[in-house]
């Protein structure tokens, strides 16, 4: 099987490339500030990422950032857990800042001054 090594009785999944870390966000016509916004990181994440490496060392792109990268090249702009609609683009349409999700910190900012329950 393509991109799965089998260690008896485990699946092991190999990691995204560099190269297909950039294929995506070039795909999607987006920055590196903007993939490193959808994908809550640093830029600088983003550039270790296409780079494959950081100070000499391999870069190796977490499941949850490629599960990330599907999600977001899918058009679905947030989760909320099972039971609750997903949110999704439209399927011409790419994603823009305002798709992406909020850091921590612009959603503690949004949420300044609201009631809560």
């Amino acid at each position: 099987m393509r991109g799965i090594t089998l260690y008896e009785n485990r699946v092991r999944l190999k990691s995204m490339e560099s190269s297909d870390f950039k294929k995506w966000r070039k795909s999607l016509d987006m920055s590196q500030k903007d993939a490193a916004h959808a994908l809550g990181l640093k830029r600088r994440m983003i550039q270790y990422y296409e780079k494959g490496e950081r100070n000499g060392d391999k870069v190796v792109i977490p499941l949850t950032v490629r599960l990330a990268c599907y999600a977001v090249a899918e058009g679905v702009e947030d989760y909320r857990g099972p039971h609750r609609k997903v949110h999704r683009r439209d399927k011409d349409e790419k994603p823009t800042k305002a798709d992406v999700p909020l850091t921590v910190g612009e959603l503690e900012k949004a949420n300044e001054g609201v009631d809560g329950d």
